[in-house]
């Protein structure tokens, strides 16, 4: 038996879980904006107090690794891996692109592409394609959405697309062929639990000195116009 924590900060959304094994036991989440430096450590010490738990019954620590907001990946590994350090439990990461295609997958069940489409500000987006086995067709990468770009996603087979990027996304995406949309999938630290605790059970754990987020490109800073 494995009791493990999830923490999801990739978003606007603030979410965590607590699970056994591959059971969810309880979660607490808010989409309100950038608000994980506020939220965070509450949520873990009211679900703690729900699940009837002691941190120091948490076995490992999962997070969703990215890509995503610069500032809530920070915050999240921190926080993730304060508390691995403190209690000595493992960490693992889990793909955030990967997670939301896994849940979709999940209720979808069909041979198709699954795109989770991550907001990356203005018309930009963080994107993976995924076979229904959830092994990667396309790796995660950041595409500007054009006429000319979303030709990526003109393949032989039908497309499903979700993602708090899918919205602004959809009016190209109507250009194509072959493809569905599935509303309302936003990053949640529930989309962790299954992926992680297949990690837990091989072991498949992070260095705490070196666990960095998948930021998928690099951090630069604009200034405002006035």
């Amino acid at each position: 038996m494995a009791y493990i924590l999830h923490i999801e900060s990739t978003s606007t959304v603030c979410s965590v879980a607590v699970s056994e094994n591959e059971t969810l036991i309880a979660i607490k989440e808010i989409n309100n904006g950038f608000s994980h430096a506020e939220n965070l450590h509450v949520f873990i010490r009211d679900l703690l107090q729900q699940s009837h738990l002691n941190i120091t019954q948490i076995n490992a620590i999962s997070l969703s690794s990215g890509p995503g907001s610069y500032t809530g990946l920070r915050i999240g590994f921190a926080s993730a891996k304060g508390l691995a350090y403190a209690l000595n439990i493992p960490l693992i990461k889990v793909d955030t692109l990967k997670s939301l295609s896994k849940s979709v997958i999940d209720s979808v069940k069909k041979d198709a592409y699954y795109c989770p489409l991550i907001d990356a500000r203005r018309m930009e987006v963080y994107y993976a394609l995924h076979t229904n086995d959830l092994k990667e067709h396309q790796k995660p990468n950041n595409l500007v959405i054009t006429p000319e770009s979303i030709n990526v996603f003109d393949l032989d087979k039908s497309i499903y697309f979700f993602g708090d990027g899918l919205e602004k996304s959809k009016p190209l995406i109507n250009t194509l062929n072959d493809f569905y949309f599935i509303e309302n999938i936003m990053p949640s630290a529930k989309h962790l639990i299954t992926l992680a605790f297949q990690k837990f059970k091989e072991s498949d754990f992070e260095d705490l000195a070196y666990a960095e987020p998948f930021y998928l490109k690099d951090f630069y800073f604009t200034t405002p116009i006035n």
